[in-house]
C-alpha cells in the first residue's frame, strides 16, 4: 500500500486500480485535497477497507485480474463494517448495462476513463458531503436515542424516589418503617414470580406488571396519612371503638381517591396507577367476603390486592414476634395457613408455603436494626 501525503485533510480516499499509471494520475489529482491511499488488487483493497481507520470513499476500477471491481464492491456492501463506505467506479466501460449493474451493487457513482480532473474532484467532493451529512444524521440519531434513554432512566429514578419517600413518610405515621416497605415489596415480587406461570395468573403476571407490583406495593397504606393521630397511636385495633375502626378502615378508600384524583389531574391512565389503586383499595379484602371496604369475594378481589394481602399479613405477624428466627417464621406460616380459602387465595397461599424460605430470608435481610 502507498500513501500520497500531500494533504492535511482528515478525509481519505482509497484508489483501487491494477495499473500503476492510473494510480499515479488519480492520486496526483486528489492528493492536494485528501489523504490518498492506493491498492493494486482486491485483497489489498479489502484489507485497507477493514482497517481501524476506514477510508471515507473508495474509487474502484472494474477490470482487474483475480478479483474485479464488481466482486470487491459486492464484498464491501455485504459486510456491515464497510457497507457504508461510498464506492465510485472508475472504468473504461461506457455501456449502459455495465453502469446499471455497478449501481445495482451499491455504487454511488460511475466515472468514465480517461479521467477529467475537475469532474473527478467535483464528484468525489459531492459524495463525501453526502456521506458527511448521513454520518451527522446517524450520530445525531444515536445521541437523541441515548438522551431519551438517559432522561427516561432519570424520570424513573425520580418517580421511584417520590414513591419511596411518600411511602416512608406515611409509614412513619403508622408505626411502620422503610424496612416494612422493603420487605413487602420483595414478598410481593417473590410471590408473583412463583405464580407467573400458573394458569389463573399467567395472563396478568408479565415481567412489566411484576415490576409495577414491586413499585406499587409501598403505597398500600398511603391513605393512613389522613387518619387522625389519636387513632393511629392506639397499639391494637381491638382497642378502637366502632367509630374509630370505621375511620381507620377508611384509609383504603381515601388512598384510592388520592391516586384517582392524581390520575385525573395528570390526564393519564397507566398500568401502574391501576395496580396501585387495586392494592390500596383491596388489600384488606378476604376471600370469604368478610374483608373491607367492599366485602369482595374470591376472584372479585384483584390479583395485586390478593398478593399484597399475603405479604402484608405475613410481615405484620413476623413484626409482632420479637424473635425473627426459624421458630417465629414457622409460627407465622402456621397462622397464615389457618386463613387458607377464607382470608387468602388458596393458590397464592400454596405458593407462599412453597417459597416460605424465601420469605424468611427477606424478613431476615431487611429486619429492623
Amino acid at each position: 500500500m502507498d500513501i500520497f501525503t500531500g494533504s492535511t485533510q482528515q478525509q481519505s480516499v482509497l484508489i483501487v486500480d491494477d495499473t500503476p499509471s492510473s494510480l499515479e494520475l488519480i492520486g496526483n489529482i486528489l492528493k492536494q485535497h485528501y489523504q490518498v491511499k492506493v491498492a493494486k488488487n482486491g485483497e489489498t483493497a479489502l484489507r485497507i477497507a477493514h482497517s481501524t481507520v476506514k477510508p471515507d470513499i473508495i474509487l474502484l476500477d472494474i477490470m482487474m485480474p483475480e478479483m474485479d471491481g464488481y466482486d470487491i464492491c459486492r464484498l464491501l456492501k455485504q459486510d456491515a463494517y464497510t457497507a457504508a463506505i461510498p464506492v465510485m467506479f472508475l472504468t473504461a466501460r461506457i455501456d449502459l448495462e455495465s453502469e446499471t449493474y455497478g449501481l445495482s451493487l451499491g455504487a454511488v457513482d460511475y466515472i468514465y476513463k480517461p479521467i477529467n480532473p475537475p469532474i473527478l474532484l467535483a464528484r468525489v467532493k459531492t459524495q463525501l458531503q453526502v456521506k458527511a451529512a448521513a454520518n451527522f444524521l446517524v450520530d445525531n440519531s444515536r445521541y437523541l436515542e441515548q438522551e431519551v434513554v438517559r432522561r427516561t432512566h432519570e424520570t424513573q429514578a425520580i418517580q421511584k424516589l417520590l414513591i419511596l419517600t411518600l411511602s416512608t413518610l406515611v409509614g412513619c405515621r403508622n408505626r411502620e418503617t422503610s424496612r416494612h416497605l422493603l420487605r413487602t415489596q420483595h414478598y410481593v415480587k417473590a410471590l408473583a414470580e412463583c405464580l407467573r406461570f400458573k394458569t389463573r395468573f399467567v395472563g396478568f403476571l408479565s415481567d412489566y406488571n411484576i415490576n409495577m407490583l414491586f413499585w406499587a406495593a409501598p403505597l398500600h397504606d398511603i391513605g393512613m396519612v389522613v387518619i387522625p393521630d389519636r387513632i393511629i397511636a392506639k397499639p391494637y385495633q381491638s382497642r378502637l371503638s366502632p367509630k374509630e375502626l370505621e375511620i381507620m378502615r377508611s384509609h383504603t378508600t381515601l388512598g384510592w381517591n388520592a391516586i384517582h384524583k392524581s390520575e385525573q389531574t395528570l390526564g393519564v391512565d397507566t398500568e401502574f396507577f391501576s395496580i396501585a389503586k387495586d392494592i390500596i383499595l383491596s388489600h384488606h379484602e378476604k376471600m370469604d367476603g368478610s374483608g373491607y371496604p367492599l366485602g369482595l369475594v374470591g376472584d372479585e378481589i384483584p390479583i395485586p390486592a390478593r398478593l399484597m394481602a399475603i405479604a402484608d399479613v405475613y410481615d405484620a405477624i413476623i413484626n409482632k414476634i420479637s424473635d425473627r428466627g426459624s421458630i417465629a417464621h414457622q409460627r407465622a406460616v402456621g397462622i397464615m395457613c389457618e386463613g387458607n380459602g377464607s382470608h387468602f387465595d388458596p393458590d397464592m397461599l400454596e405458593a407462599f408455603v412453597e417459597i416460605q424460605d424465601e420469605f424468611h430470608m427477606i424478613a431476615c435481610r431487611y429486619a429492623e436494626s
